[in-house]
């Protein structure tokens, strides 16, 4: 099976193309370090080819919500090394993903109390988690001014730096699933009319930016991007995304990264379309909006040479031992639903090996 193969790059060995996706999980303190089970968590799954952590705020402006993790201070760095280091330690890899929120927030959920802002007054109808432990939907942001988004790049390059810090093999650009990056790629997010909108390069421009800014910190060499054009969720709007996203990722090969993750839609078939234009490691995501990735699914899109891996987001809540049940074909542990998202072990590291 291709999928349990070894994949090499003169940067980056794994030993399997199995991904584990970034999924939210709302374990961490009210601070934004991750609780000692997010080291447990990891370690568990570390037989993956490669891990990519669940969505971290690089600053506080950037939280969409309580309890997400966040690698902006001195804590953030320490609490994330444990996490780094009992991957390590298990023989993983582990790159962390960088999410500012953008839009997506409120003041009673973030740390700061501060409003979200976006590059547009245009809401997200998303429900959101609160610090007092209720729920309620992200309110209409504030605009981004230009002096906003030069802070927001300057905030993903000093999490970069945490991130390495912090031990991380990596990082991970979410330019992805309508956070702030997709925010300015998408129509009906982006109604800007000065240099970050309008054209397709206004609406890359912060996608560029902010890629330049963490190859300068962490190399290109340890910077990937994740991207879903098209992708619907949480009412973003793209009518038609190849031209756009044919451009931008033409312009982002340019820069040697690490990989692109790319999230394949059923109204544009991404992986088809962009993989011409990519010349490095391709991580296809086949799940998004679509029953969750098998392996037979994960084996041919490898066989397709659409991607060189495939990454695995709900197989993974339920089963930490995905590589192995995978190779000895065993069947995959529901996920339990009703504790995905909280602040203790339950429904998190208590999910039991084949």
């Amino acid at each position: 099976m291709m999928l349990l193969t070894e994949y090499r790059t003169p940067h980056l060995t794994v030993p399997n193309r199995v991904v584990m996706a970034p999924m939210t999980r709302l374990r961490s303190h009210p601070d934004g370090s991750p609780t000692a089970d997010v080291a447990d968590y990891y370690a568990q799954r570390a037989t993956a080819g490669l891990i990519v952590s669940e969505g971290i705020w690089p600053h506080s402006s950037g939280q969409s919500e309580a309890w997400v993790p966040g690698l902006q201070t001195d804590a953030h760095v320490a609490a994330w090394r444990r996490v780094t280091t009992a991957v390590h330690d298990a023989g993983g890899r582990i790159f962390a993903q960088l999410m500012h929120g953008g839009r997506k927030g409120h003041p009673r959920a973030r740390i700061d109390g501060t409003l979200p802002a976006g590059p547009s007054a245009v809401s997200d109808d998303d429900v959101l988690h609160l610090i007092d432990g209720g729920k309620a939907r992200s309110l209409t942001p504030r605009v981004m001014t230009r002096a906003d988004i030069a802070a927001a790049v300057g905030h993903y390059a000093a999490a970069a730096r945490n991130a390495l810090a912090a031990g991380f093999d990596g990082v991970e650009i979410h330019g992805a699933n309508s956070y702030l990056i997709h925010q300015f790629l998408a129509d009906n997010t982006n109604l800007r009319t000065d240099e970050y909108g309008v054209t397709h390069i206004g609406r890359m421009r912060l996608a560029l930016e902010v890629t330049e800014a963490v190859v300068a910190v962490a190399g290109s060499h340890r910077t990937g991007i994740r991207l879903s054009p098209g992708n619907p969720q949480f009412g973003m709007r793209e009518d038609d995304p190849a031209p756009l996203y044919r451009e931008l990722v033409t312009e982002l090969d340019r820069y040697g990264l690490a990989y692109l993750h790319l999230i394949d839609n059923d109204d544009y078939p991404a992986l088809a379309d962009l993989r011409p234009r990519w010349r490095g490691t391709l991580i296809a995501n086949v799940g998004e909006n679509r029953p969750a990735t098998t392996a037979a699914a994960a084996e041919a899109v490898l066989r397709s040479g659409r991607a060189d891996l495939v990454s695995f987001g709900r197989a993974y809540i339920a089963n930490p031992d995905l590589v192995q049940r995978i190779t000895l074909g065993r069947p995959l542990s529901p996920i339990r639903e009703d504790v995905l998202y909280g602040c203790t072990a339950e429904g998190y590291t208590d999910y039991p090996a084949a």
